[in-house]
Order: structure tokens, then C-alpha cells, then sequence
């Protein structure tokens, strides 16, 4: 074999190698693609409005301006990226209101992330504002690690750490100062 015919056959085997390659390439971004999964919503809602009822009794009504569910992802979850406003009622009918510029639902726990300007409040003029808040809607009790401000008809009190119920009832703070009358 000569030379010149070794050089045509290289050059053939080298495109042929050389398609091959590219069309791998090709290949391979697809199958790169199947494992990759869109971290998309399974459903979404523009101007959510949600009564929860029991037993025939309004409980809570939560508004949104927009809501995004996940529920097919492996730990579903429910997010309110353009924030919430809820407002709770007790077996008297007595409302407590709970709002926040963002706010994820996890379906497994059951507890609710609020953040951004959170503030809850009731009709009797106690509230308490943080920029991060828990509640556990099993147990209907917040908590939060953040700083916090405590207004009450008697005064007000700061804080970092506090846990206390939807009422207001039972209070659990840390690391707390501030003046509160304590005269009834």
C-alpha cells in the first residue's frame, strides 16, 4: 500500500471518527436531559382565596395573591411568593391575623415557613412582629428563633426566641426586655 492511499484511508477513518464523536455529543445531551427534571408547580393560582371550614364553622381564610404547588416533587411543598394575609378565628369567633410577604406550606410536617414582615395580631391589640415565623397548624402554635417585637395593651417587650399559641394565651419568650404593667 502506498503512501498516498494510507493518507485517503486515514482521512476517511478520521471523518468517520470524527461524525461519530459529534453525534455522540449529540446523544449524550439527551441523554443528559432525561435526568434532568424542571423544578416546575403541578398547579398554580392567581388571586387565591381558601376558607377553611369544620364541622359547617369558618376556621381560617387565607388570601394570596398567588399560589404554587409542588406536589409531585419528592418532599411537596406549597409556596405563596407574593405573600399572605390569614385570619383565624376561635370557637367564640374572635379573629387573630397573620400576615407576611412569603410563605411555604410543607405538606409532610405540616408547619407553615412565614417570612418578610411577618405580623400577627388579634382583636384585643396584642401583636408580634418578626421576619421569620412558624406555625405548626397540627398543634395551632408558633414559633420562631429571630428577633422579635411584643405589643400588648400593657406595653412592649423585645425578644430573640418565642413560642406561643394562635391566641396569644400561653407565651413562651427568651433573651426578652422591655416594660410591661403588670398592674390589673
Amino acid at each position: 500500500m502506498t503512501i498516498k492511499k494510507r493518507k485517503v484511508i486515514f482521512g476517511v477513518a478520521a471523518a468517520f471518527f470524527l461524525a461519530a464523536l459529534l453525534s455522540c455529543e449529540s446523544n449524550f445531551k439527551e441523554v443528559q436531559k432525561i435526568n434532568f427534571s424542571e423544578f416546575t408547580p403541578s398547579g398554580e393560582a392567581e388571586g387565591f382565596n381558601l376558607k377553611y371550614t369544620d364541622s359547617g364553622r369558618i376556621k381560617s381564610i387565607l388570601i394570596s395573591p398567588k399560589m404554587m404547588d409542588y406536589a409531585t416533587v419528592e418532599f411537596p411543598f406549597t409556596e405563596f411568593p407574593e405573600g399572605i394575609y390569614v385570619t383565624f378565628f376561635d370557637v367564640k369567633g374572635k379573629k387573630s391575623f397573620v400576615t407576611a410577604k412569603y410563605a411555604v406550606s410543607y405538606k409532610g410536617t405540616d408547619v407553615i415557613d412565614l417570612q418578610g414582615q411577618v405580623k400577627i395580631s388579634n382583636e384585643t391589640g396584642q401583636s408580634l412582629e418578626t421576619e421569620q415565623l412558624y406555625f405548626d397548624q397540627k398543634n395551632e402554635w408558633f414559633y420562631t428563633e429571630k428577633k422579635f417585637k411584643f405589643t400588648d395593651p400593657k406595653g412592649v417587650s423585645y425578644g430573640e426566641g418565642i413560642d406561643f399559641s394562635k391566641d396569644f394565651k400561653i407565651v413562651n419568650s427568651q433573651k426578652i426586655s422591655g416594660e410591661i404593667d403588670q398592674a390589673e
